[in-house]
C-alpha cells in the first residue's frame, strides 16, 4: 500500500518536473483523502494559510496505476498556479474555464499521461471502483 511519506515524494517529483519556476508562496501538504468515487483530488486554502491536496484514499491501493496518481497532482498543481485555493493572483474566474487545466497539463509534458487517464477512467476506474469498495466494506483492505 502507498501511503503518505510515498505521497510526499511523489508530490514533490511532480512539483520540480511540472511548475519548476513558481515559487511557493505558502506551505503546501498532501495526504491521502476521502474514499471518493467521483473526485480523485481537491485542493483548499486552510485557515491557517497553508494549501492542502487530498488524494482519493482509493489511490493508496496498487491496482491504482501511478500515472493517475501523478496526473491528479499535476491537475491540482495547476489550480495552485492559477491561484485558485492558494495564495497567488487567481488568472481566471473559474477553475476550469476553457479547459485551462489541460491545456496547461499538455503545454507542460502531461499530454499523454492526459490520454491515458482519460482511457483508463472510461474503461477500468468504475470496476475497480466498485472492486475496491467491496473490498474495503468487508475490511479486506483499507486498514491503518
Amino acid at each position: 500500500m502507498r501511503d503518505n511519506n510515498w505521497l510526499e515524494s511523489t508530490f514533490e517529483t511532480i512539483y520540480e518536473k511540472l511548475i519548476p519556476e513558481i515559487e511557493r508562496e505558502n506551505e503546501i501538504t498532501i495526504r491521502f483523502g476521502k474514499f471518493w468515487k467521483n473526485k480523485f483530488g481537491q485542493i483548499s486554502l486552510q485557515k491557517d494559510g497553508s494549501s492542502q491536496i487530498l488524494i482519493n484514499s482509493f489511490f493508496r491501493n496498487k491496482e491504482i496505476p501511478e500515472y493517475i496518481i501523478h496526473t491528479t497532482i499535476a491537475h491540482e498543481l495547476i489550480h495552485y498556479m492559477h491561484g485558485f485555493q492558494s495564495p497567488r493572483e487567481q488568472q481566471f474566474r473559474y477553475p476550469h474555464q476553457g479547459n485551462i487545466v489541460n491545456k496547461e497539463l499538455k503545454k507542460r509534458g502531461f499530454g499523454q499521461l492526459l490520454e491515458l487517464e482519460k482511457n483508463w477512467v472510461r474503461t477500468i476506474w468504475w470496476p475497480t471502483h466498485k472492486s475496491l469498495s467491496s473490498q474495503r466494506k468487508s475490511h479486506m483492505i483499507f486498514t491503518d
